[in-house]
């Protein structure tokens, strides 16, 4: 199945499963933080943890907004544009570390459960992300993970890519592969000597090979170059995906 195949009834379940359980280890290692420690930087250029609590807690807010849309047919209140994100995120990261975890707590709750009051015959309504390209609902369950997979090895509390399951990596390097190979990115073949698996870029360009985990980490900005892969940098992740949905109007 490639990562734009539409899922089964039963991978649809998976899915959501895996969700939560993102949801939950994230929530659980910020459970204990206190104010001090959310004030400390993150992985991410400047931002502290309570920068990254409140962009997950804002991007769960809109990708509920986006199921909802999908269940009913009618958009469910305004949709925060760019620069109201912005500004959440600006004012949000002000606040305590009880009230930032709350949110996102809250927040994360808020979607898991519009996710599972979709009917079925919902699931592949296309929707559009913020930035204008189109995909089916469905595709908005693996949009969450990303997020909260990534953000939480951001946020800098001990969990690194290495703690990323075998199958989160392969369905996000088949993603990112799929995208980068559309953009003509200069890398001939990726190679993930712990997963077994292969992916070929183009024809031409170098051999890319180590851990699933730390081709995903590198492409994700997450993590250094691997040996040998010379002046090749990765473009701004995650990208749309490939072939994808097409974009509003196209």
């Amino acid at each position: 199945m490639t990562p734009t195949t539409e899922p089964t009834r039963a991978e649809l379940a998976a899915l959501l499963a895996d969700v939560r359980g993102s949801a939950g280890r994230l929530v659980a290692a910020v459970g204990g933080l206190n104010d001090r420690g959310a004030r400390e930087a993150s992985a991410l250029p400047g931002w502290s943890r309570a920068h990254v609590l409140t962009h997950l807690a804002r991007s769960a807010d809109a990708y509920r907004w986006l199921l909802a849309l999908a269940r009913t047919g009618v958009e469910p209140g305004p949709r925060a544009d760019a620069a109201a994100l912005e500004r959440a995120l600006r004012e949000g990261a002000g606040r305590g570390a009880a009230d930032l975890v709350e949110d996102v707590r809250r927040s994360l709750d808020g979607l898991l459960d519009e996710a599972a009051a979709m009917p079925a015959e919902r699931w592949p309504t296309l929707v559009s992300a913020l930035a204008g390209w189109r995909h089916p609902a469905w595709f908005t369950l693996h949009r969450a993970r990303r997020e909260l997979e990534t953000h939480h090895v951001d946020l800098n509390l001990g969990y690194g890519t290495a703690d990323w399951s075998a199958d989160y990596v392969a369905w996000a390097l088949d993603a990112t592969v799929a995208a980068l190979a559309a953009h003509g990115f200069p890398v001939g073949r990726l190679e993930a000597t712990d997963l077994g698996r292969a992916w070929t870029l183009g024809a031409s360009g170098p051999v890319v090979t180590g851990p699933g985990h730390l081709l995903l980490g590198w492409l994700a900005g997450r993590g250094p170059a691997p040996e040998g892969v010379g002046p090749s940098v990765p473009p701004p992740w995650p990208l749309p995906p490939a072939p994808g949905w097409g974009r509003d109007g196209g």
